[in-house]
């Protein structure tokens, strides 16, 4: 009964999280893929490759659990703010950034003041988040796991393969899952699914073309 129940609300943790999830591989995966040739093109070490690697992928992983925990936590805090009627600066300024006049913002953020539905309304319109509200610490975890676990896939090519084929593999396999993630990011935020694949796909290979053009640039410059 509690593996169960456990089961369920991990799926209920991980259906709120999607967009998250959906983030934070699409940002491992771009990151550590631009990473991984921009060593790779200048060694034929694979430890030096994987060790950046490896290194670039916790580092930033960390860095995106961080920035999750603390953006749920404003979040949470801003609806708690609205619905004890305190006044929230940080919510006039998103909504002028939004569009929204100065007097437009104070009126709204006003108006919702002492409501708790109106305020998790407001931030659901706001910010695109899911109704439920986020926990912070599981917002983190999926942050988390998400970055690390996408990270890993233009790496892993470097651990069993020679480093010839390892970039041919890597390459293949990363802009695969980057196509993947194009989908994803289509299906949550309802957007044409062919421009929303093509786009992940070239930030990807963007990435990777600037680390290569950065290593080699660093590289000739020390020789």
């Amino acid at each position: 009964m509690k593996i169960g129940s456990t089961l369920r609300r991990l799926r209920d943790s991980f259906i709120n999280s999607a967009g998250t999830v959906v983030f934070g591989m699409e940002d491992g995966t771009v990151s550590i893929f631009g990473l991984i040739f921009g060593v790779a093109a200048t060694t034929t070490s694979t430890k030096t490759v994987l060790i950046a690697g490896a290194s670039g992928a916790a580092a930033a992983a960390v860095s995106m659990m961080a920035g999750a925990y603390l953006d749920a936590e404003t979040t949470q805090d801003n609806a708690t703010a609205l619905a004890k009627g305190t006044p929230d600066i940080s919510l006039s300024s998103r909504l002028i950034g939004a569009g929204l006049t100065p007097q437009q913002s104070n009126a709204l953020a006003a108006a919702v003041q002492g409501d708790r539905n109106a305020a998790d309304g407001l931030l659901l319109a706001l910010k695109g988040a899911a109704t439920d509200r986020l926990n912070p610490f599981e917002q983190a975890l999926w942050m988390l796991s998400a970055d690390f676990l996408a990270a890993a896939v233009p790496i892993l090519p470097f651990v069993f393969l020679p480093i010839d084929r390892a970039r041919i593999v890597s390459g293949t396999v990363t802009v695969a899952l980057l196509a993947g993630l194009g989908i994803g990011r289509a299906q949550l935020g309802r957007r044409n699914v062919v421009r929303t694949v093509v786009e992940t796909v070239l930030m990807g290979i963007g990435a990777a073309l600037a680390g290569v053009a950065i290593g080699v640039l660093i590289n000739h410059s020390l020789v």
